[in-house]
């Protein structure tokens, strides 16, 4: 409990500091679990965050994140991931959230995405990273892509972090990456204090139609490129014009 609320009292602060709002949320908030597939700003994709407390508030649970691998691994996070209800793979935990109808949320572009340098910002990153995908096919689940804007002003990268976490062999495929703030250098500084919105899009079912073959890896990209498509959508239509 003392996870979830630190993590609610944070993530309400960041709230006010980004003057964040979420434009769509009609589709998160209808019955049934989804999983939400969110483009991950820089670096720790605080704009998705925000997004778990205004769920929370609204359906009463934090939507079950898939977290780094990092979390097994690191002593005290896996008692900090179980308090916010994170999941780091499919397993039983996961199965029982989308029994009682909760949402899952994922970031395919992972680090790799978010801790790019300042000269790639807003452009959809995920490779062929196709686990999404095959989770969502085997629990039923719709995918609702989600982006916006602000997620990647908020600080200036100034280096690949994800190369350079593999370069200098990182534990646990943790990225290198640094980054400028309103105070300094990441993570010792705020962040700049920049307007967020997020932009919820219409939940995308092909995946599920009768006979779709997950084995199939060509019918998995088909849909992967849709997916991709639908949030770098969500990317270019949230930008001020």
């Amino acid at each position: 409990m003392a996870a979830r609320a630190a993590w609610l009292t944070t993530f309400r602060l960041l709230q006010r500091y980004h003057r964040y709002e979420v434009v769509n949320l009609e589709p998160l908030l209808k019955p049934g679990a989804k999983l939400l597939v969110g483009y991950h700003g820089r670096p720790l994709a605080v704009d998705l965050c925000m997004l778990t407390v205004t769920l929370h508030d609204r359906l009463g649970y934090l939507p079950h994140g898939i977290a780094h691998g990092a979390f097994d691994r690191i002593p005290g996070m896996r008692q900090v991931a179980d308090g916010l209800g994170f999941v780091t793979g499919d397993g039983p935990l996961l199965a029982e959230a989308v029994a009682k109808g909760e949402h899952v949320l994922v970031q395919p572009g992972g680090t790799r995405e978010g801790c790019r340098d300042f000269r790639h910002r807003y452009r959809v990153d995920w490779g062929e990273r196709l686990g999404y995908l095959r989770l969502a096919v085997r629990y039923g689940l719709p995918i609702v892509p989600i982006a916006g804007h602000g997620m990647d002003d908020a600080y200036v990268g100034l280096n690949d972090g994800y190369a350079w976490g593999k370069r200098v062999g990182m534990p646990g495929r943790l990225p290198l990456w640094l980054g400028v703030g309103a105070t300094g250098l990441w993570p010792l500084s705020l962040p700049f204090p920049v307007k967020m919105t997020q932009w919820v899009g219409e939940p995308l079912t092909t995946h599920l139609a009768p006979g779709f073959d997950a084995a199939d890896r060509e019918a998995l990209l088909t849909v992967h490129r849709d997916v991709t498509r639908a949030v770098q959508g969500l990317l270019d239509a949230a930008r001020p014009s």
